[in-house]
Order: C-alpha cells, then structure tokens, then sequence
C-alpha cells in the first residue's frame, strides 16, 4: 500500500476509536493492538531463537533442541495474535488499485464489500473458534505436550490458547468492522 493516497493515511485514523465515542471499539482496538505487540515480540524472541540454534549448530556443535518443533508451533501463534489488529487496520491481503478505484466511484458499494467480506471473516473465525475450543479444552485438561518426552517438552495449552483468544478476537474485529462499514452505507443514504 503505498502512502501517497490521502484516504489512505486517514483509514488509519480509525484503528482505535475514542472510548467516548465507541466504547467497544475503543476496548477491542487495544485488546487487538496489545495481542499484536505480543505477537511482534514473539517474532523477535523466534528469531533469537533460530539465530541461537544456528550459532550453536555451526561454531560450537551444540543445538538448541526443539527450535524446528517450537518455530512451526509459534508461528501459528503469532497469525493469531496480529489477525486481530489486521481486520481492524483494513490491513489483510488485497487488491488497493482495485478498492482504492471502487471507493472513488462509489464509497456506498465499497463499504458493503468490506462489510460482505468482513462477515464472510466473522464466520470462518468462528469456524475457527468452534474447532479449536474443544482441543484447547482436551490439552489444559489431560496435560498434553509436544516434544520428546525425557529430553525436553513443551505444553500444549498456551499454544492453543493464543489460537482460540486470537480467533475470538478475530470474530469480534470482523463483526465491529462489518457494523461500522454498514453504518456507512446507512449515513451515505
């Protein structure tokens, strides 16, 4: 996206509305922008991690156990941890040129596109969140880990626990966003 599109800086704006004048809005904007900031911390402390496990593999031919196992877990964290503040920053994959041209022809018809789409995301995260429930539940329950038993294990339970927070984040960001761009199309009319 580039920055030399005014409408563009001001979308921004939006992220996180005044708690006076959405209360809501206000809340899940920075419950969303706080799960990025862990989400980006994590990026940071995975890259450590792999860096780490490069250095003692190649100079000293000591690896850190489990980076390959940790990485393919916490990257999936770290999706659900940023999706939230993406749907509320208009910042998910697609076309610019093509929403930018839309927007300038009719503001009407694009809100109800990113309304359509931000429900189509409300229901696939609560798909998502349906699913990931029950194991979230099982893992914190029987104890679950991955890893290798003796050598070094990791619990399951956070780790799915990001997925089910993030998703349900998600859910409620996509809905915020659908209501707000409806409210468009009711004010333009």
């Amino acid at each position: 996206m580039s920055y030399d599109d005014t409408d563009a800086l001001e979308d921004d704006e939006g992220f996180v509305p005044r708690l006076s004048e959405a209360p809501f809005g206000a809340v899940l904007g920075g419950v969303a922008a706080t799960l990025s900031a862990i989400g980006t911390a994590s990026i940071g402390a995975l890259m450590l991690l792999i860096v780490a496990d490069v250095i003692g593999r190649n100079f000293l031919n000591a690896p850190v156990t489990g980076v390959s196992e940790i990485a393919a877990r916490v990257v999936v964290a770290i999706v659900f941890l940023q999706v939230p503040a993406a749907i509320l920053q208009k910042r998910l994959t697609r076309a610019d040129f093509l929403v930018r041209r839309i927007g300038r022809v009719s503001p009407a018809t694009l809100a109800l596109i990113e309304a359509l789409f931000c429900i189509a995301g409300a229901v696939v995260f609560a798909l998502i969140l349906w699913a990931s429930w029950p194991k979230f539940a099982e893992s914190w329950a029987s104890g679950e880990f991955f890893g290798v038993q003796g050598v070094w294990t990791i619990p399951t339970w956070p780790l799915r626990g990001i997925t089910v927070l993030g998703a349900a984040t998600a859910l409620l960001a996509a809905l915020y966003r659908a209501s707000t761009e409806l409210r468009t199309i009711g004010s333009a009319t």
